[in-house]
């Protein structure tokens, strides 16, 4: 599969080649034919990638009071860390895909192989997209019309918002693509339409359309001629479909509306307002979504779980269908749109043009790879590569944000050999490997645990797919790495269990690691080095400042994340056990009472666990603090000492003999020691983490959790 992707720190677009992405539940894999280059939203991030971190930071002045934030909380080094990584991620682009479709997911009812579809998958040959963000194209429709659609949808979800009805006068403000596809949306449904911008070859265009024009560029007033338009009476509607740092175009449209008028912002402009000039006529002025309803709904998108069709008559899935069935009768044309054809491999030409060239429209990209140069399930990058017997060879399962940041980079400082990174999609992984250093990658798991070259596998996948991927890989015989939680169920932990005795039942056999980073940081060991001085038992008071995260993202539901008790708590009880050396006895739990305050109470709760040498602690797992707050802070009381750690960065000692403090440049939560640990422990035949404790940490961290959800 190739791809193309922009570097957000340089602006560079490229293609990139990658394994080619494994159907997946609930959607399509899809050979594209076509696809669109949207000249407003790809002009747009092409900009953004090209311009200095300045003028970067400028644009999103939200952005960096979160980085400030960042540094006083995590300190100057691990922030710039941070940020140069976000920027060295690779953007995909493009949201405007026609192709054939070759395979479908469980439980896709509605699309077959061979099917031609729309989709809003990116500028890649083979795309894997889910079944409500794809629509069947009617025969009559061509590909390059097609590749129009979801470009068009969203015009058409802005004009649904107006409600034109037959007769009335709308203004269109900003005549690129999307507001000529409005334009001819707008006609279509009985309307009157003056066409606004500064290009007089794209109001050309609009005429072409039936709609009349304005040119500021050569003098005209705007607000003038809506009112001449609207016969003096001020127009009904405005939609705008412009792209500008300036509040003009809203303040024209208040102007030149009727009383109670409908003004929708589909594009992007300054939003300074007067109120003056919406209360006096009451005004409706609303910002459109996107394609239209069901758009960031994980629910809808992902889970394929459709709106029921009475109560939502129009979603992002049926705005597609609409869309194709005005091509199909005619009544949009998009061929005055096509300002110039690509082949996919001339894509460096079609985005240097789309740069050069702003009164481009619609680039269209075609793509005529044969279908089995698509379908690769792997990628090489180090042909060469060759591999040792007495140092780990490694493969990871998954390439997201903590993978790519932080544990690949840790297995390569312990001198880990990198084999291949696995992933679903294919994309991230091939960064991944190019980046990296590793032989290839891939999106066959199956492969990679069958590799008789790779010993040790390394799970960095969503929570719900550990316990099974650990399972498979200790029946493989290979060492397994599983970054936290290592199950979501007491089920599923037994069932981790067996597949780790029956992989020890003859010897010594693979061996398991959770990703428990904390025990390892450096002022952890040295908190363990004075606990161990002491032989009473101890108090702790462990607080994470988790921040609040979506009820609907992914980590909180139970299924798919486990919440975060299970996904980010353990942390701290594994660390808890780590101090204090002895097992834990006994678990209590509370959160926060129901309210309808708040959709999730789960993650604002206190976890008491009591250990059989007598200590005990409490961890305090709030999603309600604020977060210039520390999020991490470490207290323990003992033999008339304390012992404090801040956000693992300062270590402070109270009444400690020949102890004060102990302070950090930046902030080490033991990420790098951790995978060292692991690898150097598979050297040595010695786990770090010994495997009953794993065991005992993971049932621990699930009782809490279900003791919090039956409150």
């Amino acid at each position: 599969m190739k791809q193309i992707v922009q570097q957000l720190d340089s602006g560079v677009t490229a293609i990139v080649e990658a394994p080619a992405p494994r159907v997946a539940r609930g959607t399509l894999l899809i050979k594209t034919t076509r696809s669109l280059i949207s000249a407003g939203t790809e002009r747009m991030l092409v900009g953004f990638g090209k311009a200095s971190l300045l003028a970067k930071a400028r644009q999103q002045p939200d952005r960096v009071k979160d980085v400030l934030g960042k540094v006083r909380t995590d300190g100057l080094v691990a922030t710039v860390d941070a940020v140069r990584s976000k920027l060295g991620q690779p953007l995909p682009l493009g949201y405007c895909n026609v192709g054939e479709v070759i395979e479908v997911g469980e439980g896709v009812i509605d699309f077959k192989p061979g099917d031609r579809v729309v989709s809003n998958g990116p500028h890649a040959d083979i795309v894997r997209v889910p079944m409500n963000l794809c629509a069947k194209i009617p025969d009559g429709v061509g590909d390059e019309g097609a590749a129009f659609t979801v470009v068009a949808s969203i015009g058409l979800q802005g004009m649904r918002l107006a409600e034109p009805t037959l007769g009335e006068s709308f203004v269109v403000t900003g005549a690129g693509l999307i507001g000529l596809l409005t334009i001819q949306l707008l006609r279509a449904h009985g309307c009157r339409v003056l066409a606004i911008d500064f290009d007089e070859s794209k109001l050309a265009l609009a005429k072409q359309f039936g709609a009349e024009t304005c040119n500021p560029a050569q003098g005209e007033d705007p607000v003038a001629a809506g009112m001449g338009f609207s016969r003096g009476r001020g127009v009904d509607g405005v939609i705008i479909t412009a792209s500008t740092k300036s509040s003009d175009p809203v303040a024209q449209a208040a102007h030149m509306c009727r009383k109670r008028g409908r003004i929708i912002l589909v594009g992007v402009t300054g939003l300074e307002l007067n109120r003056a000039d919406f209360y006096e006529k009451e005004l409706l002025f609303q910002v459109s979504c996107s394609y239209g309803p069901g758009r960031y709904d994980r629910a809808y998108e992902e889970e394929g779980r459709d709106y029921p069709f009475p109560f939502v008559r129009w979603t992002e899935q049926r705005n597609f269908e609409a869309i194709l069935d005005l091509m199909h009768s005619g009544k949009l044309d998009t061929d005055p749109l096509v300002t110039r054809r690509f082949a996919f491999e001339d894509a460096e030409a079609a985005y240097a043009a789309l740069t050069h060239d702003t009164s481009g429209l619609g680039l269209v990209l075609e793509y005529t790879t044969a279908i089995g140069e698509r379908l690769t399930a792997t990628t090489r990058f180090a042909t060469d590569a060759s591999f040792v017997a007495d140092r780990p060879t490694v493969a990871i399962i998954g390439a997201g944000n903590y993978a790519s940041r932080v544990l690949i980079p840790a297995l390569k400082a312990a001198d880990a050999q990198l084999h291949t990174v696995v992933t679903s999609g294919g994309l991230s992984g091939a960064i991944a490997a190019k980046r990296d250093g590793f032989g290839e990658a891939s999106t066959d798991t199956a492969a990679v645990m069958a590799d008789p070259q790779i010993d040790t596998v390394v799970v960095a996948t969503r929570h719900d797919s550990h316990s099974a991927l650990a399972i498979e890989a200790l029946e493989n015989g290979k060492h397994v790495f599983v970054e936290k939680p290592l199950a979501l169920t007491l089920e599923q932990l037994e069932a981790v269990e067996a597949a780790y005795a029956a992989a020890h039942a003859n010897g010594p056999g693979p061996q398991l690691m959770v990703g428990f980073n904390r025990r390892f940081a450096p002022q952890v060991a040295k908190m363990k080095a004075l606990l161990n001085q002491v032989s009473e038992p101890k108090s702790f008071v462990m607080v994470m400042n988790a921040g609040a995260i979506p009820a609907r993202h992914w980590t909180q539901d139970p299924a798919v994340g486990g919440g975060r008790i299970i996904g980010e708590a353990c942390h701290l009880i594994d660390l808890m056990r780590f101090l204090v050396g002895a097992p834990i006895v006994d678990v209590a739990a509370r959160r926060m009472g129901d309210t309808p305050l708040m959709e999730v109470t789960e993650d604002k709760a206190s976890i008491t666990l009591a250990f059989e040498d007598g200590s005990f602690g409490t961890i305090l797992y709030l999603a309600n603090g604020s977060a210039s707050f520390p999020k991490e802070r470490v207290e323990v009381f003992t033999a008339g000492r304390v012992l404090q750690i801040d956000n693992f960065r300062r270590m402070t000692g109270y009444a400690w003999p020949r102890f004060k403090t102990q302070n950090l440049w930046r902030q080490d939560k033991g990420q790098a020691a951790c995978a060292a640990a692991f690898l150097a422990g598979i050297r040595a035949g010695q786990p770090a983490i010994p495997a009953d404790e794993i065991f005992e940490v993971a049932r621990a961290t699930i009782e809490a959790a279900t003791i919090l959800r039956q409150q």
